[in-house]
């Protein structure tokens, strides 16, 4: 695998995994579009590498609190403010609703990651799944209420957004879209929307690192593949983590709008292609 292609497709991975317009989308359409060779699982299993390392370090502050709190460990006195670890002393189950919203998700990506990958890649579906999500987005954003933070999140809420991360093994759908659109229909502020849907993906991805990466472990890695691993793990998580950082920041005072935007308008490009090329 060149390393330029390494680069660049990691890249496209850190931009996309955490931003709400789909990362397997964005990883099929460049290499279609440039006609590269598909990079295969042990690249995939770079990029997983890559994403994990990026939200582990960004909130590794969040998981350590839940982890004292599961242990009965107390934590200090902080003046909890939106954003704030100190706000999931409010909340002492979500590390418990975090493991019950993410089975949906653990059991649709085992049951059916594999057969979305070989038959669910194609520009209809892709785009279609853009507009839709695209358009539920918008819907999320006008009848959004209330004003949720994580310290407030329930367990019905963590539910729900369990089972739209479910939706995200379509190609198209984004499981950072998903889940912070079901987060804004529970009322959950944006921010709060995305920091919840964050740390829900982080056991996926781990659980999908994991599993990828037995399966090199028996297979071997080639010797060829090697540079491209490290770089992909490195460029994926060091983008990975400016844009989770910017995201935030950006949902602190902006809308989703942007993003429904281009989602509808990736879409219908896919969709004008998919067309031309059937005919």
């Amino acid at each position: 695998m060149p390393l330029y292609q390494a680069i660049v497709l990691a890249i496209v991975q850190g931009l996309t995994e955490f931003l709400p317009v789909s990362s397997t989308a964005h990883l099929w359409i460049i290499p279609w579009i440039l006609k590269w060779n598909d990079p295969g699982l042990t690249f995939d299993v770079a990029l997983h590498a890559g994403t994990l390392a990026a939200v582990l370090l960004f909130f590794w502050r969040y998981w350590l609190e839940m982890i004292k709190m599961v242990l009965g460990i107390s934590g200090g006195g902080a003046p909890a403010k939106a954003g704030s670890v100190a706000l999931l002393g409010e909340n002492r189950q979500l590390f418990w609703f975090l493991v019950i919203a993410t089975i949906p998700g653990g059991i649709a990506g085992w049951l059916f990651e594999r057969a979305a990958d070989e038959k669910l890649r194609s520009p209809f579906i892709i785009g279609t799944a853009l507009i839709v999500v695209g358009l539920v987005m918008w819907a999320g954003e006008r009848v959004r209420g209330e004003s949720h933070n994580l310290g407030q999140v329930g367990l019905l809420d963590s539910i729900i957004v369990g089972v739209a991360q479910a939706f995200a093994v379509i190609p198209g759908v984004s499981r950072s879209g998903s889940t912070m659109t079901a987060g804004l229909f529970r009322g959950m502020n944006r921010e709060t929307a995305a920091r919840f849907s964050f740390l829900l993906s982080t056991p996926l991805i781990a659980g999908a690192c994991l599993k990828k990466g037995w399966e090199i472990h028996h297979a071997g890695m080639p010797a060829d593949m090697r540079m491209p691993f490290l770089l992909g793990i490195i460029v994926s998580a060091v983008m990975g983590y400016a844009v989770i950082a910017m995201l935030i920041r950006y949902l602190e005072r902006r809308t989703f709008a942007v993003f429904v935007v281009y989602r509808v308008i990736l879409g219908v490009i896919l969709l004008a292609v998919g067309w031309g090329l059937r005919h």
